[in-house]
């Protein structure tokens, strides 16, 4: 994790962490991550607000230097000034320069990307029908996400940081931009991380799963492996899972039945109706269940 040089094997992770943690004023963001995140990936970032999602991606644009341990991004040292060419990141924040228009933003990343399809951003552009001649500074929020992805794909980067990209875009611009992101990771084995509180956009899309809870990284590898690992049971509300405690990431009742979605792929004694679990059933199951306090906190922190 130490060497700090940006060549790298085509088979190089597209993220590898070893006890990484970013501290704020507050307190820690981030603490004690272990993560690998091979290349070629989608892979979606998942965890309530304050769980650290924007921080982990902030740290692997080389926007922020961790406070402990590594992070290396396509097999380089995370803010290495030669990963500049390879990655494009969209955060929350949609940074755009408002007093230029549509055509000169898209003039200014042809002209400071060494590599630009100019026909692939200028397709998304289009595609929302936006005029030209436009100020940044009068486009609505969907409008600017849609300028900031059009940037981002014609960069034609190897790795893809978005965080909360759909967030506010209406159902026809999320599915032509979500064709769009797809259409990259397939034609060029482009790496994309993204972070979502819209679960049923990540269904079918990604491939790898991180969830991130209280700063910690609680779930991380290949989501069919994990969606395997699991079983969502349900039977009469009186019965209790025949497995160890800590096998059972949740257990309600509803109604006169009870649901559990626990870890393990044998089946399970008992009068329970045992399913595979859904990526939605998954990741509510882990949200709604209690979570493990990260240890060294400080009282009343910010994780961003």
């Amino acid at each position: 994790m130490d060497d700090p040089t940006t060549t790298a094997p085509a088979s190089a992770p597209a993220l590898e962490a070893e006890g990484l943690g970013r501290r704020y004023r507050g307190g820690w963001a981030l603490r004690g991550c272990d993560l690998t995140v091979p290349a070629g990936r989608i892979c979606g970032v998942v965890g309530p607000n304050g769980a650290g999602k924007s921080t982990l991606l902030s740290l692997a644009a080389g926007q922020l230097a961790p406070t402990e341990g590594g992070l290396r991004v396509l097999g380089a040292t995370a803010g290495d000034p030669g990963l500049r060419a390879r990655i494009a990141y969209v955060p929350q924040d949609k940074p755009l320069y408002p007093g230029l228009t549509v055509a000169e933003t898209l003039r200014m990343g042809r002209e400071l990307n060494p590599v630009w399809d100019e026909d692939g951003a200028q397709q998304i552009v289009e595609q929302g029908e936006l005029n030209p001649n436009t100020r940044i500074g009068s486009l609505s929020g969907g409008q600017r996400t849609r300028v900031c992805l059009a940037l981002a794909l014609g960069k034609l980067p190897d790795l893809l940081l978005l965080d909360e990209p759909m967030a506010d875009l209406d159902p026809l611009a999320r599915h032509q931009l979500m064709g769009a992101l797809m259409s990259s990771a397939a034609e060029r084995g482009t790496s994309i991380v993204l972070s979502s509180h819209i679960l049923p956009e990540l269904d079918g899309v990604i491939d790898h799963l991180l969830l991130v809870q209280r700063g910690r990284i609680r779930l991380a590898g290949d989501l069919e492996e994990i969606l395997d690992g699991h079983r969502l049971l349900t039977g009469p509300a009186a019965q209790e899972p025949s497995l160890a405690a800590e096998s059972v990431v949740e257990q309600r009742v509803s109604g006169r039945r009870a649901i559990a979605l626990v870890r393990t792929d044998e089946p399970v004694d008992g009068e329970w109706e045992s399913e595979r679990p859904s990526l939605e059933d998954l990741l509510l199951g882990y949200l709604r269940g209690p979570a493990e306090p990260a240890d060294r906190k400080e009282p009343n922190e910010v994780a961003a």
